[in-house]
């Protein structure tokens, strides 16, 4: 399994890469992080998307609510890195990181 999570983590943080080097190229919105009211503006443009951006919020807070008390149990070392990572290129590679570096705990211990 420890394989399996790492290559999704490594494609979970490709795949949404690709299309925000895109629109980074295009617009100038660095990681989306530079022109931030832009941003925001085009994650709540339409209900729609508001509905999305809505449920990927929640489902971020609620994993790095669950990370962190799972990572405690599970004896995750460096929990904020994975944190950081999502915060910085999303829920998609973050979880299957976390589950990765869970599995790697387990054989270490």
């Amino acid at each position: 399994m420890k394989k399996l999570y790492l290559t999704l983590a490594i494609i979970g943080f490709i795949l949404p890469s690709v299309l925000v080097t895109i629109e980074s190229v295009e617009t100038g919105n660095i990681l989306l992080y530079a022109h931030l009211m832009d941003t925001i503006e085009g994650m709540f443009a339409n209900r729609i998307s508001t509905i999305f951006m809505i449920d990927l919020l929640f489902a971020v807070l609620v994993f790095f609510i669950w990370s962190y008390h799972d990572a405690k149990k599970s004896e995750v070392k460096n929990i904020y890195l994975v944190w950081l990572l999502t915060m910085l290129f999303g829920l998609a590679g973050g979880f299957p990181l976390y589950l990765y570096m869970k599995e790697k705990a387990k054989t270490e211990r």
